[in-house]
């Protein structure tokens, strides 16, 4: 069987990462060379659980699994900021930063294809631009009574009434006492007040807490997808 897809070299990862890396995008219209891929130190493909034909070819040609993707649907309908949430600014961000890496340490940008500290830095830097409002448009905090950081929540409009959530985690520490559930709460307060009515998220399928949170605020779930690298 003939070998077709698009390569899209992912320039930012490439930099950031310090390894050439391209995306395998399906395009039964276009004819792909092993030697195209074999080009590349790192290849990445997604494909829903759905395509399993395409999941067959990927493993024939080397690619192998590194992790399984949930993608929800919110509709916000809250339209009310709860008590203790904050939009970050810049000074907060070495707090963020460092809860960042904390909370994302393992992903799928993990060994044996990145370095052992290839998360933490990657989602470190994701909640510094999101402060910054490059990619993701801004960042919402959670804070206790005392003023210090219990979790929070990236946010960014992705098209017309369309929005997505970047990052959302709450920190060690204040887990179980409804942090997350606020800070959905606001991200919805936050789409409403922009005209936006379709709040999407992916979060990894192993992540049970999150899916839990999602589906027990109203999400649905719309389809789910495997990576894979070579």
């Amino acid at each position: 069987m003939a070998l077709t897809g698009t390569l899209t070299p992912l320039a930012w990862e490439s930099e950031f990462f310090q390894r050439r890396t391209a995306r395998l995008d399906s395009d039964p219209t276009q004819t792909l060379s092993v030697a195209a891929l074999d080009a590349w130190p790192l290849v990445q493909a997604k494909r829903d659980a759905s395509q399993t034909a395409d999941i067959d070819a990927l493993s024939a040609l080397g690619f192998r699994l590194v992790e399984g993707e949930a993608e929800l649907l919110l509709r916000p309908s809250v339209a009310e900021r709860p008590a203790g949430i904050r939009v970050a600014r810049t000074a907060q961000i070495p707090a963020l930063r460092e809860a960042a890496a904390a909370a994302f340490s393992h992903s799928r940008f993990r060994a044996p294809w990145f370095a052992a500290d290839a998360s933490a830095r990657f989602y470190a830097q994701w909640i510094d631009n999101a402060v910054h409002g490059t990619f993701d448009h801004l960042c919402l905090l959670a804070i206790d009574a005392h003023g210090d950081l219990q979790g929070f929540v990236s946010l960014r409009e992705t098209g017309p009434q369309a929005g997505r959530i970047g990052l959302l985690a709450t920190l060690e520490g204040h887990q179980g006492k409804g942090v997350a559930t606020r800070l959905l709460t606001a991200a919805q307060d936050w789409c409403l007040t922009r005209g936006i009515d379709q709040l999407r998220v992916a979060t990894q399928l192993a992540n049970l807490p999150a899916l839990r949170l999602y589906l027990r605020c109203g999400a649905t779930l719309e389809r789910t997808a495997y990576w894979f690298y070579r």
